[in-house]
């Protein structure tokens, strides 16, 4: 993959002169200010409930799987005038599920982008139902999107309802909380897929349906976001190391200690290599299905570093991991 030397770390993108970085930065610009239309108005923060759907939705990010969508659409020739709100909508399930996740029923987060997490902020009761509203508003969004075909919408908002349910996010939560300290590798994977794999997957489909193109590029495609998937993952199993820093990861660490993670089970270095393995099969997924279109690539490689070989490098504080500074 094209090597590159911008950046993206919160909200800043590094431009540097790029041509490329300065699409990415006003497709971000695009993405935002459509977000922020979006979501319901907070009253000047008056109104708790619309403050925490901004809260967990606005704040600082990588914007992945918006971004990805957004790229692989274009990169597959759509220019529909609704891929910014399809975008968006990805997103709301996302934000959704990470307020969820960072609940004290669940992973019991306090720190999410460098910010409290929501439930910290505005207690568990609002959390929850700003968890539920900003997935209604999604489909809202999604029911909404100017110039898409019945047929196509149809597919969209049901491609939407299976990532989110039982075969979905809500399925890898529970198993993750549900598991036992004894995991096999296959079952570690397999809730790796639903927990961050079908949100990557979920952004390659709705480009794909969007675009209209056909079964052979969208099963290219929904590989590569697998293979991203594990890749990502794994990465922030890295990043969950304790001695990490937690103003550079943005988030808690050492949450994973003593869970069945494929860094607990596997080790440092073999971890290391299915990175790498995966890395490589995306990059070869990603090829069958744009060929040599370059937004996508370029954005891939901005996320887990030159050439797509995102190298972990022994902190010196004992057991560590010295990653890039991009935040969940």
């Amino acid at each position: 993959m094209t090597t590159m030397t911008g950046r993206i770390t919160g909200l800043d993108i590094d431009k540097r002169g790029d041509p490329w970085l300065t699409e990415l930065a006003a497709i971000r610009h695009e993405f935002e200010e459509r977000m922020a239309q979006l979501l319901p108005d907070s009253a000047n923060g008056s109104d708790a409930l619309a403050t925490a759907m901004r809260a967990g939705t606005l704040g600082a990010g990588k914007r992945m799987r918006p971004l990805l969508l957004m790229l692989v659409a274009r990169d597959l020739g759509c220019a529909s005038p609704a891929l910014v709100d399809i975008a968006c909508a990805v997103e709301m399930v996302h934000a959704a599920s990470l307020i969820l996740d960072d609940m004290p029923c669940m992973d019991n987060a306090m720190l999410r982008r460098g910010q409290p997490t929501i439930h910290v902020q505005f207690g568990e009761d609002v959390a929850i139902l700003a968890s539920v509203a900003l997935l209604s508003r999604a489909f809202g969004v999604l029911a909404e999107a100017p110039g898409i075909p019945p047929a196509v919408r149809a597919r969209l908002v049901a491609k939407l309802a299976e990532t989110v349910g039982t075969q979905g996010l809500v399925r890898g939560q529970f198993e993750d909380l549900r598991a036992s300290g004894q995991r096999s590798e296959q079952e570690i994977a397999t809730t790796n897929e639903l927990k961050t794999g079908v949100l990557l997957g979920v952004s390659v489909d709705m480009a794909a349906i969007l675009a209209e193109t056909d079964d052979c590029v969208a099963e290219s495609l929904r590989s590569f976001a697998l293979a991203a998937g594990h890749a990502f993952q794994i990465r922030d199993d890295f990043q969950d190391d304790p001695a990490n820093d937690t103003s550079v990861t943005g988030k808690d660490t050492g949450k994973d200690l003593g869970k069945a993670t494929l860094t607990n089970v596997l080790g440092f270095e073999e971890a290391k290599k299915r990175l790498a393995t995966h890395l490589d099969e995306a990059d070869r997924y990603l090829t069958s299905a744009i060929g040599s279109k370059q937004r996508t690539r370029r954005f891939v490689d901005t996320l887990f570093g030159h050439g797509m070989d995102f190298r972990f490098a022994r902190s010196p504080r004992a057991g560590a991991y010295d990653t890039h500074q991009v935040r969940h």
